[in-house]
């Protein structure tokens, strides 16, 4: 009787186990997916910003200091 009782417990474990597992494995695809969009869509932004005419950019002087210098 003992015996069968560690038995199912251990078998609860196992399962309760390989959910977290499954769990875990699709929040890291999913995190995976977003990392590979945030990455696709910085290297858009930085072609594009490498793609824009220097008179679109403000020069040094033309930059505004912050008002604590």
């Amino acid at each position: 009787m003992k015996q069968e009782n560690r038995i199912e417990q251990l078998e609860m474990k196992v399962a309760f186990h390989e959910d977290n597992i499954e769990t875990l494995n699709n929040e890291l695809f999913e995190q995976q997916r977003k990392l590979q969009l945030l990455t696709e869509q910085v290297s858009l932004l930085v072609a594009k910003l490498k793609e824009a005419e220097p008179n679109q950019l403000a020069s040094e002087k033309e930059e505004m200091r912050p008002p604590h210098y």
